[in-house]
């Protein structure tokens, strides 16, 4: 399993459509072949600043299935506007002990 991780700043004042935004676009990435599942966590200090957590089967799940799927256009429109700045995407695997 794969665990994207972005940190999402969102323009002050635009929490509550970012949120119904990021609802609206949650079914387009949850039909991607490889994906595990996802949760949007806001941050307590600055409301403004999310994190969003998206597991994934394969890393290639997101960087190629989703990121060239037309289900990626659809949450782009719906949410790369509200960024500020746009967010760096960062994916992590589990370290086995």
């Amino acid at each position: 399993m794969i665990l994207e991780a972005a940190m999402l700043h969102v323009r002050p004042g635009s929490e509550a459509q970012f949120e119904a935004a990021f609802q609206q676009a949650s079914p387009y990435i949850a039909i991607t072949p490889g994906y595990i599942g996802h949760e949007l966590q806001k941050c307590m200090e600055q409301p403004a600043k999310y994190l969003l957590l998206v597991r994934w089967e394969t890393l290639e799940a997101h960087t190629i299935g989703f990121r060239d799927s037309p289900q990626y256009q659809n949450w782009k429109q719906l949410l790369h506007h509200f960024y500020e700045p746009f967010p760096t995407v960062e994916h992590f695997e589990t370290v086995r002990l």
